[in-house]
């Protein structure tokens, strides 16, 4: 129903899927043998966190961790004040119990969800959680009781669980955040950021967080200085090659962009150059090559291990069964740690690999890095920003405004999105990022595919591959959406563009049924042929293609897509209208979009279908003739009541009031568009 919209990423929602088989066996035949009271599984495990053995509170933690990754379980942990009492072991005397008891309840956030992460918040988690943080920033660079010699847990590794816990909190209670930026959290989360040089995992969990936290975060803004964003730019300067290094800058850099308005006007050129930079190595690097190198080194120093090697293929075995074991969707999944703790598989599953895993990481980082360097162009080219009228007044603002440092609280500076769109564009063109943008939205390397395909551990990169691809195409369709053709190469890059696509969709004897992969497609699609109708650029699509890609999309339980598939089909219909010998097609798009609009349960989608209709058959000799070969009149006249009344009956409980006030307008539409054909009828 009129232009597409560009799409804005959010960091990702987290929800636990499963565990490893055996595990769920264990905690299934726990809960069938007692369902209540103490000596239930809950009620043993949490009654021996009183104990005032440290081995025993450690060992009842660590099976929390373990058997709360299965969500029927978590009720009965709640019921029984888990969070309460796993609470004060946050700052237990043991670090050992610090970590497995944090590890507990992030797992807790992970796999209960929104409810649980807020339910958690309002039992006041967050008071224990920012005084770990902060006595485990103490104690980086002083070496008080957390940092006994010959512990074997460290005051970093309790820092990454706590860290993660917050993240996976921030995320998803709106009052951790507001916790978080009153308590003053923020200069903790960026002294873990600074240890990059001695601990990376730790670093890049605190980048995780941040660029999480930043985002949407008005009140924040205000907490930015210029040691925050010094920190930022200091981490995108790095030059360090290693993919865990470039997944840190990637993060860094959409931090950076969360915070744009927040931004001094003297660095603002150099902060956008150094930011697209960023984004723009991390795009060059060719995963379909790293991945079988990668791999292959693995395959070699395992070859020339020794005896010590030996005991690393034991622990890359038991690192294997995890591995294998876990949810076919592990990306939105959690899974197995050796320490049984769980991680939030779409941020990022190093934490499941042991020791000897190196390549594996590597290839993770990389295509986590891909993955939201294209997210953050994707927002960056979100055209859902200020209207006109209102950046003049926000940029009026006078300087009483402005917060500590001499920065801005409002969008008042040069990065402000409305005011730089035409820099960032430019930004966009002069580091190439159109162009490989488009070559990460081919199809995933089959030699990568393979070598991931044939080995238990590498097989969870394969979604990972393909997530990259969908990404590049809602990319894709936002640049297209809010760049002029110019600056994307002008009439014959566009060509290109509608062939490459071409091939994607119609190569294959079918059309691909994966729905990410359709949503972005056909949005893609969208935009293109919106471009090319309106610039009159021959295109190499048939109608008989896009009717086959429509009659995929109806298969769809996606709305977007089966929305996208039928504009798609407006613009071409309208197109081939303005010509002459195609009042064949055009009866056969018709029927097409009639069948849509009178039968799909969506009033969304049988609107669009109706929109289409209107486009295609409003004017010309052929529409005129293809109406009346259709009965077009008579079949929209018979829809009308009914679509009436399914907005009156279904509307305001299923659809938003935008959706609404859209459907308004196509009611409105129809009406008038009868009106119109009973004219062409009495010609």
């Amino acid at each position: 129903m009129g232009k597409s919209k560009t799409n804005k990423f959010r960091r990702p929602q987290f929800n636990a899927e499963g565990l490893s088989v055996t595990a769920v066996k264990e905690v299934e035949e726990d809960h069938d043998e007692v369902c209540d009271g103490v000596d239930s599984p809950a009620g043993e495990l949490l009654e021996k966190l009183q104990s005032p053995s440290a081995d025993v509170r450690e060992f009842a933690c660590a099976n929390i961790s373990r058997v709360v990754q299965q969500s029927q379980t978590i009720p009965g942990f709640l019921q029984r004040d888990a969070v309460r009492r796993l609470g004060p072991l946050l700052l237990d005397r043991s670090l050992a119990v610090r970590e497995t008891a944090t590890g507990a309840l992030r797992n807790l956030s992970a796999c209960g969800g929104h409810e649980v992460c807020e339910d958690m918040v309002k039992q006041d988690v967050m008071t224990p959680l920012t005084a770990l943080l902060r006595e485990c920033c103490a104690g980086f660079e002083t070496n008080d009781a957390l940092s006994l010699k010959g512990q074997k847990n460290t005051v970093e590794d309790v820092a990454n669980e706590a860290v993660n816990l917050l993240w996976n909190l921030c995320e998803s209670s709106s009052q951790a955040l507001s916790v978080f930026n009153k308590a003053g959290i923020l200069d903790v989360i960026l002294q873990c950021l600074e240890r990059h040089t001695h601990n990376i995992k730790l670093a890049l969990s605190a980048a995780h967080c941040l660029h999480t936290v930043t985002e949407d975060n008005a009140e924040l803004l205000c907490s930015m200085n210029n040691a925050v964003l010094g920190t930022l730019e200091s981490v995108l300067l790095t030059s360090q090659a290693d993919m865990a290094h470039t997944l840190l800058r990637t993060l860094a850099a959409g931090s950076v962009w969360n915070l744009k308005s927040s931004l001094p006007t003297a660095r603002q050129a150099q902060t956008l150059n150094a930011l697209m930079a960023t984004l723009s190595k991390c795009l060059e690097l060719d995963a379909g090559t790293l991945i079988p190198q990668l791999r292959q080194a693995e395959v070699a120093r395992s070859a020339t291990a020794s005896e010590a090697g030996n005991m690393e293929d034991h622990q890359a075995a038991a690192g294997n069964m995890a591995v294998e074991e876990m949810d076919d969707d592990e990306e939105e999944g959690v899974g197995l740690r050796r320490n049984g703790k769980a991680t939030k598989m779409d941020k990022d599953f190093s934490d499941l690999l042991p020791r000897g895993k190196e390549e594996l990481r590597e290839a993770t980082a990389l295509l986590t890095a891909q993955q939201t360097s294209l997210e953050i162009i994707v927002n960056m080219c979100c055209s859902d920003d200020l209207s006109d009228d209102e950046w003049e007044e926000a940029s009026s603002s006078d300087e009483s405004e402005m917060c500590p440092d001499g920065l801005s609280e409002g969008n008042t500076s040069l990065l402000s999105p409305l005011c730089l769109s035409a820099e960032v564009h430019g930004a966009l063109i002069n580091h190439n990022i159109p162009e490989k943008v488009l070559k990460k939205t081919q199809f995933p390397s089959s030699e990568a595919m393979d070598v991931c395909r044939h080995n238990p551990t590498w097989k969870i990169l394969m979604k990972k591959m393909h997530r990259v691809q969908y990404r590049a195409l809602t990319c894709l369709h936002n640049m297209l959406s809010t760049m002029d053709a110019e600056s994307l190469g002008g009439a014959a890059a566009l060509q290109a563009v509608a062939q490459h696509l071409s091939t994607l969709v119609f190569s294959a004897p079918e059309i691909p049924k994966e729905e990410e992969f359709l949503e972005a497609v056909t949005s893609a699609m969208r935009s293109l042929l919106q471009i090319i109708a309106y610039m009159k650029i021959p295109q190499c699509m048939t109608p008989q293609q896009l009717m086959s890609l429509s009659e995929a999309a109806t298969h769809c339980d996606v709305v977007s897509v089966r929305v996208n598939a039928l504009a798609i089909l407006g613009i071409t219909g309208s197109t081939l209208a303005k010509e002459k010998g195609t009042a064949e097609t055009l009866q056969m798009i018709g029927n097409a979009l009639l069948q849509v609009a009178t039968k799909d349960a969506n009033l969304v989608v049988c609107g669009e279908a109706l929109d289409a209709l209107f486009d295609v058959f409003a004017d010309g000799d052929e529409a005129e003739r293809a109406a009346k070969n259709i009965n077009l009149l008579s079949a929209l006249k018979a829809l009308q009541p009914v679509f009436k009344a399914k907005i009156r009956k279904e509307g305001k409980g299923k659809y938003s009031p935008e959706q609404l006030c859209v459907l308004d307008n196509i009611k409105v539409n129809l009406r008038r568009f009868i009106g119109y054909l009973e004219t062409v009828v009495k010609k």
